[in-house]
């Protein structure tokens, strides 16, 4: 059996309809909902999740080195270069909480009581500007030949829910939140004449304006899926359900 994809979760990480405990979701299934309903309740009531992409190593790198690098700044009360190059009014800030909220499986939480749901997510970093207001940060790696200057592909959509699901649960724990996100996109060069043992990258700060306004009504859609009797129908543009379907026909 492979060590990344087990098809028969066990049923205490399923939602249960008639349990009065809190159920924990993440910012990544709050994602697959957006996506695909139907994927969405095979996963979280059902216990079958979609297969899984293995895990890009050099990206979980480039994300590491990243952090110890803003740590140095953070620990000393400094600007990054890369602050200072763009202007920005911010520089990376100590929290007595970033280590957990930088961590996958605890990340930031809300208990979210209306629906009972716990909704969490593991940021990247956190900075701070001169109104107090925190700032969500979030690293993405990436190796293409043009400049990354904007998120204007479609499947960037996902990378602004992200932020603002983030900026999101910072203010649900009462913190001060900026509307502007940035991203630290590192893009690996590819016109080199050799590779020399080494990748070098191309760093750029994109801003983003976040809008969390459809969160709160996103969780009560979410909510009333869970409880449903019926597996939902799936999303026009899911390939999964495309697969399955086509698979069927034989």
């Amino acid at each position: 059996m492979s060590q990344y994809y087990n098809p028969h979760r066990t049923k205490q990480y399923c939602y249960q309809k008639k349990s009065s405990s809190p159920f924990a979701l993440s910012r990544s299934k709050i994602d697959l909902f957006t996506e695909c309903p139907r994927c969405f309740y095979i996963d979280r009531v059902l216990g079958t999740s979609r297969p899984p992409g293995y895990p890009f190593a050099l990206n979980s790198a480039v994300d590491y080195l990243l952090k110890l690098e803003f740590d140095i700044h953070r620990m000393n009360g400094t600007k990054h270069p890369l602050q200072e190059k763009y202007g920005i009014d911010a520089r990376p800030v100590p929290h007595a909480n970033l280590d957990t909220w930088r961590h996958n499986f605890t990340g930031i939480r809300h208990h979210h009581k209306a629906t009972n749901l716990i909704i969490f997510g593991a940021i990247d970093d956190l900075w701070q500007n001169s109104q107090d207001e925190y700032i969500v940060v979030d690293y993405k790696a990436t190796s293409k030949d043009k400049d990354i200057t904007k998120l204007d592909e479609a499947w960037h959509d996902g990378y602004k829910r992200q932020m603002e699901v983030y900026q999101w649960l910072l203010r649900q724990n009462g913190y001060k939140v900026s509307n502007t996100g940035y991203f630290v996109y590192c893009n690996g060069q590819r016109d080199r004449k050799a590779f020399d043992g080494k990748l070098e990258f191309d760093i750029t700060l994109i801003p983003y304006e976040g809008d969390d306004s459809w969160i709160e009504n996103t969780i009560a859609n979410i909510f009333e899926c869970l409880n449903g009797r019926q597996i939902p129908d799936s999303a026009e543009e899911c390939d999964y359900c495309r697969y399955v379907a086509a698979v069927g026909d034989y």
